[in-house]
């Protein structure tokens, strides 16, 4: 592994939204996250994975080499790596909004904490991954506090209602129909009750959740029975289930559409379709109906580029406190990986601690049990006592990302090496 500051290797491999468009996307993502995360960790100390509706990330506790051979086997490709530092850098961006479609959003770092919480249950996390992810999240947190990159900041959600009142003109006594009661359902409501809107209607799959929702926001749960009906009355559709299929279809959503028309009028009145969800909730062949028109996370583009402009100014003071929080980051990063180093001293070391002590045992006739015990006791406390200095200053070398100093100590220590340091003038 070439030097790059940290004592143990760290790579990712990225992909998102200003490489590949949504559909793309949808192709490039795990469907089983955990039968990925499980088979993965059979050939790397630590994997986490990130999959949002513009990006899939995988970090691992391992060589950016190793993470591109493994992602080629499984027929991934066009993927940017980036290692050591650079590793680091790109998960302060990822947690400070900096790479984000809509520049400063704040649930990225929701969605750092639920990939952890995933690779946790999964059993695929170590002490590096966590470091990793942990402190990324806290200074995503400190660099939002210290910047404007997230005053009136947009979620995927809010910028689909923006569209949508864009597209309108303005969503003044509009009827609006919210298909999903997740996360991103209830950033959309939350972004529609700020509306002067005539109706909100809100249906899930399951129906408790679109009561709920509906109730925080003062609208009205319908059964997904009650989908195309609804549609019929809406003048604006946001759907963002988690669906593993799509669930507004061509066929059906025609047959809604004759239903839209004002008397003398020849065409139906028009239909807003946005669909945030990932993968979509919307069979693309609706862009050919009279009078529906379809928009996917892709469009949201442009919302994205004027946000960008009202906030070059922030996300340039963001990457500054980046490049000045890197350094913190490879120390907390090299005193949690010191840990596998001196893991492997103590290995060491126990090894002959027990060999010894049982050597010491054979000479005695018959010991009793408080013997034994007191032998034991001994050779356990010596030689933790005797690796001691020497733990602290392997840990103080790797924190200070004197990293080949930390190696030589343990080498000196376990294989006999001399440890030669230079005098300076």
């Amino acid at each position: 592994m070439p030097d790059t500051g940290l004592l143990t290797p760290v790579a990712i491999a990225g992909i998102d939204h200003t490489i590949l468009d949504q559909n793309q996307l949808a192709g490039y993502r795990f469907a089983d996250e955990t039968s990925f995360l499980t088979d993965s960790r059979q050939h790397f100390k630590g994997v986490i994975l990130l999959q949002t509706c513009n990006r899939v990330e995988i970090l691992v506790h391992g060589t950016g080499a190793a993470l591109t051979d493994y992602l080629h086997s499984l027929g991934r490709t066009g993927f940017t790596l980036y290692e050591g530092d650079a590793a680091l850098r790109h998960l302060l961006a990822l947690a400070a909004g900096t790479k984000s479609m809509i520049i400063g959003e704040d649930q990225i770092l929701g969605q750092l904490k639920r990939a952890l919480l995933l690779a946790s249950e999964c059993g695929t996390t170590d002490p590096v991954t966590d470091i990793c992810i942990n402190t990324a999240i806290h200074a995503g947190v400190d660099i939002r506090a210290a910047t404007h990159i997230n005053r009136g900041a947009v979620s995927i959600g809010s910028a689909a209602v923006r569209l949508a009142e864009e597209l309108l003109g303005s969503l003044d006594g509009r009827n609006i129909l919210v298909v999903g009661g997740g996360e991103m359902g209830k950033l959309v409501t939350q972004a529609l009750a700020e509306k002067n809107l005539r109706a909100i209607y809100v249906t899930n799959r399951t129906y408790n959740h679109a009561v709920e929702l509906a109730q925080e926001i003062g609208g009205r749960a319908m059964r997904m029975d009650q989908l195309y009906p609804c549609i019929a009355l809406s003048d604006v559709v946001i759907s963002c289930t988690a669906a593993p299929h799509a669930i507004i279809t061509a066929e059906p959503l025609a047959a809604t559409m004759n239903e839209r028309f004002w008397p003398l009028d020849p065409t139906p009145r028009k239909l807003i379709l946005i669909d945030i969800a990932q993968p979509r909730d919307t069979d693309d062949a609706c862009r050919g109906i009279p009078g529906v028109h379809l928009f996917t996370i892709d469009d949201l583009r442009s919302v994205s580029e004027k946000n960008m402009e009202h906030r070059k100014d922030e996300a340039a003071h963001a990457g500054e406190l980046i490049e000045q929080y890197l350094p913190e980051f490879i120390r907390l990063y090299n005193r949690t990986a010191a840990g596998d180093l001196i893991a492997g001293l103590y290995t060491w070391a126990e090894s002959i601690r027990v060999r010894e002590r049982d050597k010491a045992l054979g000479k005695l006739d018959s010991p009793d049990p408080r013997t034994l015990a007191v032998i034991d006791d001994l050779t356990r406390v010596l030689t933790k006592k005797l690796l001691a200095d020497a733990t602290l200053s392997i840990r103080a070398s790797a924190e200070c990302t004197d990293i080949t100093t930390a190696r030589k100590l343990v080498d000196a220590i376990t294989r006999g090496e001399q440890v030669c340091f230079l005098k300076h003038d």
